[in-house]
């Protein structure tokens, strides 16, 4: 299938590793020019090194503060600057951390409000001047599947990320006519550092094995294993693409089969 991605410009962030890094990687197979943020330096230069290695094509690091507004628009202007321009954003930033609604205070909720909500409302305000004036885009959130069935342990992660995908959807309306897309990728169980994390918690928790954790998470997983970045990476890559430019304001969730919920 030709995705229609060569020559075109990707911002994507929170991708030195995990979901990000897979979409990038597959942007920047498909012939994209790759412009990766993370906030690790060292990380993100190393991710970029790679990709560019397995890839062949150029691939841009950046230091990025997902929660800082400046950090943004520099990533931005680093970005037009070396490529020309955006035509593809995709919107990520780490999970806030685990926890019941005892467990955080006021400072708590507004460090995950500037995280993970208003880290994506200022990526896509800052990237849509460039889209506007190349008459088009094509932007992909990045959620969770908590955003239909909340998770236990992650009530941050549960609010906040279901402000994105509302917002995913509110813009997706409004940036039609401009020919923007907006989509949301909702991953479930995808074999992430975040998600072995989560395991080793829940294994500690309930004092068994992170083994165990795990076998008795894929048995409730209709296609018995967790997913895998690469996978992931190739849906996202595609619902960017030109491929699938009948597609807007979707919510897809990549979980095996795992929600139950009919919409």
């Amino acid at each position: 299938m030709e995705l229609g991605l060569h020559g075109k410009v990707a911002m994507v962030a929170a991708s030195s590793r995990g979901l990000g890094f897979g979409i990038a990687r597959e942007l920047s197979r498909a012939g994209a020019l790759v412009s990766i943020g993370a906030r690790t330096e060292a990380d993100v230069f190393d991710a970029a090194e790679t990709l560019a290695e397995e890839t062949g094509n150029e691939v841009l690091a950046n230091v990025l503060d997902a929660a800082d507004p400046d950090s943004i628009s520099q990533w931005m202007e680093k970005t037009s600057d070396a490529f020309g321009g955006v035509d593809l954003l995709v919107v990520n930033a780490g999970g806030p951390p685990a926890g019941d609604f005892d467990d955080f205070d006021d400072g708590d909720w507004q460090t995950a409000f500037e995280l993970t909500l208003m880290s994506a409302i200022r990526m896509i305000r800052t990237v849509l001047p460039a889209m506007r004036t190349a008459g088009g885009g094509s932007i992909l959130t990045i959620t969770s599947c908590s955003a239909k069935e909340p998770i236990d342990f992650l009530l941050l992660s549960n609010v906040m990320r279901s402000g994105v995908t509302s917002l995913a959807k509110s813009l997706s309306q409004q940036l039609a006519p401009e020919n923007i897309r907006v989509n949301n990728l909702m991953p479930g169980r995808i074999d992430t550092a975040r998600i072995q994390s989560l395991d080793q918690m829940n294994a500690k928790a309930q004092g068994i094995s992170t083994e165990k954790i795990k076998a008795t998470i894929e048995s409730d997983i209709p296609l018995g294993r967790y997913g895998t970045i690469e996978e992931f990476g190739r849906i996202g890559a595609f619902l960017l693409s030109d491929a699938a430019n009948y597609i807007t304001g979707q919510t897809l969730a990549i979980d095996g089969g795992s929600i139950k919920t009919v919409w």
